[in-house]
């Protein structure tokens, strides 16, 4: 419990960054972009579309080689319902897992039946596992290099952009441990997004409690959290600390929620993802139970810092509710109006 059809060979990265006819989306093999190397978009560093795969006609991966980690990254990308005109883009980050379990918005939602009849690019990465989507200090010997602000703020959206035709504008939304990160990415690049929705994260770093929750999650597949962000005196705690830095938040629409962790609708043996398993359901409601009533602190305490700075927020503070999956669906479907609002659709 974390608490993570092909497109048509273009001749140059500007006529892909300003078509409008990313609609043929099934006319061309994946094999034609890897023979197109000098004309696949990239970024100022380096970054770089390696190729596309064909998943159906409405699902692509992607992989784009990132320069600041030096590796290829796997980006599922769901199509908009409308590809005849440019589209904006919805960043959808998973959990702890990254992607790299089968807690995955992909694999626990109904993500890509949700999004059949919106006319959004959804993008989600594979990869950052427990590494809160940051930039790390130096690399770590379980958890290799991070950068992913620097992946996801500056390396990725101009190939997104280019690649998938877009009209250049974006929201990110994540949960539980990205929940924390998409506050951070949009303090990080607060142009980038037009909207965030925040799910069952904790907001604070650099608190004693904040800076114990992030070390739990990082240290959880073995990684070393002074790697991330250095000792707990170190100004990277602070500088990442979405309460904090709330100021930088302003003029970006927020939709963000976190239930009490007690008991609720999807607590059941009938509940998602359980399949009448009574361990299951014991651990959903033990264990999701205390970690959902420990971000509910942090939520209320991001309400507070944003009420005072007079920051407007949307907050679905639920009575129940634990740290899993059917409570992220609803959020996803109870955040989508306005996000959807606020990329002008």
């Amino acid at each position: 419990m974390s608490a993570i059809g092909h497109c048509r060979a273009l001749l140059a990265v500007a006529v892909v960054a300003s078509s409008a006819m990313f609609g043929q989306v099934a006319a061309a093999s994946a094999d034609e972009w890897r023979a197109l190397p000098a004309d696949k978009p990239a970024s100022a560093d380096g970054s770089v579309l390696d190729h596309i795969e064909e998943i159906d006609d409405r699902q692509l991966n992607m992989y784009v080689y990132s320069a600041a980690m030096d590796k290829v990254i796997l980006l599922e990308v769901i199509r908009p319902a409308d590809t005849s005109v440019p589209r904006p883009t919805l960043y959808l980050l998973n959990g702890a897992g990254g992607g790299e379990d089968s807690a995955t918005w992909q694999a626990r939602t109904d993500v890509v039946d949700f999004f059949a009849d919106k006319n959004v690019n959804v993008v989600t990465p594979v990869g950052g596992a427990y590494s809160y989507y940051t930039d790390w200090q130096k690399p770590d010997p379980v958890l290799g290099v991070n950068k992913w602000t620097t992946f996801l703020t500056e390396e990725l959206p101009p190939i997104v952009d280019a690649t998938l035709g877009t009209n250049g504008e974006n929201a990110i939304a994540g949960l539980s441990m990205s929940g924390t990160s998409v506050l951070s990415l949009a303090e990080a690049a607060p142009s980038l997004y037009r909207a965030v929705g925040a799910f069952s994260g904790c907001a604070e770093t650099s608190t004693k409690p904040g800076r114990d929750y992030v070390t739990f999650v990082v240290s959880f597949r073995g990684g070393d959290v002074e790697n991330m962000w250095g000792p707990p005196d170190d100004p990277d705690w602070v500088a990442n600390d979405p309460v904090v830095n709330a100021e930088k938040l302003r003029g970006i629409d927020l939709y963000i929620s976190n239930a009490t962790g007690l008991p609720g609708v999807h607590e059941n043996l009938n509940g998602p993802d359980i399949n009448g398993d009574v361990g299951v359901l014991a651990n959903q409601v033990i264990i999701g139970g205390i970690i959902e009533a420990g971000t509910n602190e942090c939520t209320h305490r991001l309400a507070d810092r944003l009420n005072s700075l007079g920051i407007p927020a949307t907050f679905d503070f639920r009575p129940t509710g634990t740290h899993s999956w059917g409570y992220w669906q609803d959020d996803l479907h109870n955040s989508w109006p306005m996000i959807a609002g606020s990329l002008g659709l």
